[in-house]
């Protein structure tokens, strides 16, 4: 969706600032935020691509004026008033007041070593060939979904020229909503700057987007 998440390319809000020696959390909260956050997503109640969009989801102002985790934690209580496991009232009174939806699984203390080292890999195999092979010029779909995606709002309707084929992979844009893994091939798509920016674009530079089949089209 073309929610406040997605800012290439948009105007005022000023430069990028890195934080030099940036550490890993500014705040203690900040590490319970992260630990709370994947500890319900081990529920197995809702997806990673459910969970991106939930932030994604956030009003623009509420989501500019918030930190990373802060980001995270507003999301999280939509999820999980959204799956059942809370109700509004509860978070407001900071208790429970009725049994709500029971978890498939909890993740233990002595397990999340392991569980993090695993991951969530998302390759899947795909039942059709590839539709595109590195060299091919294709042209991005243009599209304005309220639903999720992963294709960025700068890189939409643009002409790149295909470098690799990642293999399968499972299509964020249903899996974010509950209709399925539906994997697809997905390809680093590599753009000219003029391309993505315009002519003030630096002629010099190039942008990679690894790109679900489905956004492209050939060119």
């Amino acid at each position: 969706m073309n929610g406040p998440q997605d800012l290439g390319g948009q105007m005022g809000f000023g430069a990028v600032a890195p934080e030099k020696d940036e550490p890993v959390f500014h705040a203690e909260w900040e590490k319970r935020a992260l630990g709370v956050t994947l500890a319900a997503g081990a529920m197995g109640a809702w997806t990673i691509d459910e969970s991106r969009h939930a932030r994604e989801c956030l009003h623009p102002a509420d989501y500019y004026a918030s930190s990373y985790y802060e980001i995270w934690i507003k999301a999280l209580e939509v999820l999980l008033q959204r799956h059942g496991f809370v109700t509004a009232d509860e978070l407001a009174e900071g208790r429970a007041q009725v049994e709500g939806t029971r978890p498939k699984r909890t993740l233990k203390a002595a397990d999340v070593a392991a569980a993090l080292a695993k991951g969530g890999p998302c390759d899947r195999p795909v039942p059709a060939p590839a539709r595109f092979k590195a060299g091919d010029r294709v042209r991005t779909r243009n599209f304005h979904t309220q639903d999720h995606t992963r294709l960025p709002r700068y890189a939409r309707g643009k002409l790149g020229i295909i470098e690799a084929v990642r293999g399968g992979f499972v299509f964020p844009d249903t899996n974010a909503h509950g209709k399925g893994e539906n994997p697809q091939w997905v390809y680093t798509v590599v753009f000219d700057g003029r391309e993505i920016w315009g002519e003030t674009g630096d002629p010099a530079l190039t942008v990679s987007v690894d790109a679900w089949e489905s956004y492209l089209e050939p060119a």
